[in-house]
């Protein structure tokens, strides 16, 4: 299996400074700031990554969980609200996904969710954070 990377570079004190972060595969390259990460500035923040790659592997393992047991998943939208809170803490992660699964039924759906949950990588890296999944089909 590959390893991937991912750069960050940070210049200046907290409140004052400013940083680049760069995906290895050159993909994605932009600030962050303290405002873009506490506040609402513009820019990323580590919080907002986070959520990204936790969408994308919680779908990604959804799909494959469906397509191993015969389903074909049209089209699976999730996002994820990551909670800062002080400390700073991830305390929560709110992942939503909608999914489009000819055949399948809505209870059927939230068994595959829940094993997608907890088998996606990203779910399993943060298992320290409270993960709530609601999951429809559409």
């Amino acid at each position: 299996m590959p390893v991937r990377k991912a750069d960050a570079v940070w210049e200046g004190t907290l409140k004052e400074g400013a940083g680049v972060m760069k995906l290895g595969s050159g993909a994605y390259d932009g600030p962050f700031s303290y405002a873009s990460r506490f506040e609402e500035a513009p820019g990323t923040n580590p919080e907002e990554l986070i959520g990204a790659a936790h969408a994308g592997c919680f779908s990604m393992f959804l799909s494959a969980l469906l397509s191993k047991d015969g389903y074909t998943p049209t089209r699976i939208d999730t996002t994820a609200k990551v909670y800062l809170e002080a400390g700073p803490t991830i305390a929560k992660i709110e992942l939503t996904t909608r999914a489009a699964v000819p055949g399948l039924d809505a209870d059927k759906l939230q068994e595959y969710a829940n094993n997608a949950k907890a088998g996606c990588p990203v779910s399993k890296a943060l298992a320290s954070v409270e993960i709530v999944l609601n999951a429809s089909l559409v």
